[in-house]
C-alpha cells in the first residue's frame, strides 16, 4: 500500500465553506499521471494539485492541476491555495515560491497577518496577455441562456483569451448576471469543428462598475458547471481591461461565486511591460480538511 496525504483549502475566502475548493498532495513523487487524474476527480473539486520535486532545483516545486477531467496548464486559485498550504504546512523555504508548470514559472507570493500566520498568496501568471481570437456574441449568449441583448459588446465582443489558459470573457448587463445558466447544447455546438476545444470552453461572464466587478464561470463541458471562484480567468480580465485603456497598471476587486452560495473576493491587476501585458491575482485562504489517500 502507498499512502499520500492531503489537505483541502478554501481559496479566495477567508472562512472556511465560501470561497473555491482545492485539494493539494503536497508529496506526491510516486503517483502516475493516471492516479494524478483519478485522484481529481474522486476528490470532484474545480482543480486538485499535486506537488513533485522541481527539475531546477532553484524553484521551489513542480505543481501539476488537474480539473475533473483532464490536467491543466495553469489556474489561478490552485495556485493561491497550494503556495498557502505549503506555508502551512512548513514546507515553503520563504514567503516567494516559484513552481513549476506547463504554461510556464509561476511566482507565488506568500501573504501573512501582522502576527506571521500564512493568510493567502499573490500569483503572477505565466504567460503575457494573448487576445486568440473573437467570438460571435449570440453563440455567447446561447451557451449561458440569456437573450442576445443582455451581451454587452460597447467595449469589446466576447473574446478568447489567455494569460497561461484559454477562457472566453463575456461583458453582460448586471441586472442579467444572475439569471445566467450553461446550456450543455450550445456549449457542445460552439466549436464543432474541434471537439476537443469544445470540451475546454470556459466563459467567464462579467459585470463592471470602475473597478469593482462581479463574475461567474461556466465550464460544464470539462466538469465545472460554475466555479466559485476563478484566478486565472480573472487575472485575464485584468489584462484585457487594461489593454482597452491608455493607462500603465489597473487593479480590479472582483467577487464571485455569490450566486452559487459560496461567496469569493480576490484583487485582480494587470500592468504594462516590455513583453506585454502582465497580470496578477491575489486572495486570501483557509486550511479545512487533512486527509490520506491509501493508493494499492
Amino acid at each position: 500500500m502507498r499512502h499520500y496525504p492531503f489537505v483541502t483549502v478554501d481559496v479566495f475566502t477567508d472562512r472556511r465553506f465560501g470561497g473555491n475548493q482545492l485539494a493539494v498532495f503536497p508529496a506526491a513523487d510516486g503517483l502516475s499521471d493516471a492516479e494524478m487524474q483519478a485522484l481529481a476527480a474522486e476528490m470532484n473539486y474545480s482543480e486538485t494539485t499535486f506537488v513533485l520535486p522541481p527539475q531546477d532545483p532553484a524553484n521551489t516545486a513542480r505543481v501539476r492541476i488537474f480539473n475533473r477531467t483532464a490536467e491543466m496548464p495553469f489556474a489561478g486559485h490552485p495556485n493561491v491555495g497550494t503556495g498557502f498550504a505549503l506555508a502551512v504546512l512548513g514546507q515553503a523555504a520563504d514567503d516567494v515560491l516559484r513552481f513549476e508548470e506547463r504554461a510556464g514559472l509561476v511566482a507565488v507570493r506568500i501573504v501573512r497577518t501582522a502576527d506571521g500566520v500564512p493568510s493567502g498568496a499573490e500569483i503572477d501568471a505565466p504567460q503575457p496577455l494573448q487576445l486568440l481570437g473573437e467570438m460571435p456574441a449570440g453563440l455567447i449568449a446561447d451557451c449561458i441562456g440569456l437573450p442576445l441583448s443582455a451581451v454587452r459588446t460597447a467595449a469589446h465582443p466576447p473574446v478568447r483569451a489567455t494569460v497561461g489558459v484559454e477562457f472566453v470573457l463575456a461583458e453582460v448587463e448586471a441586472a442579467t448576471l444572475a439569471a445566467a445558466a450553461p446550456d450543455l447544447t450550445a456549449f457542445r455546438r460552439a466549436l464543432p469543428g474541434d471537439p476537443d476545444a469544445a470540451a475546454r470552453l470556459s466563459v467567464l461572464l462579467y459585470a463592471r462598475d470602475g473597478s469593482a466587478v462581479r463574475a461567474r464561470m461556466f465550464a460544464p463541458l470539462s466538469g465545472t458547471w460554475e466555479d466559485p471562484a476563478t484566478g486565472s480567468a480573472n487575472a485575464t480580465l485584468a489584462a484585457l481591461l487594461l489593454s482597452l485603456s491608455g493607462a500603465e497598471a489597473a487593479a480590479f476587486d472582483i467577487s464571485q461565486g455569490v450566486e452559487m452560495g459560496r461567496p469569493s473576493r480576490l484583487r485582480a491587476s494587470a500592468r504594462r511591460t516590455p513583453d506585454g501585458i502582465r497580470a496578477r491575482v491575489a486572495g486570501s485562504a483557509v486550511m479545512v480538511l487533512r486527509g490520506t489517500a491509501t493508493l494499492d
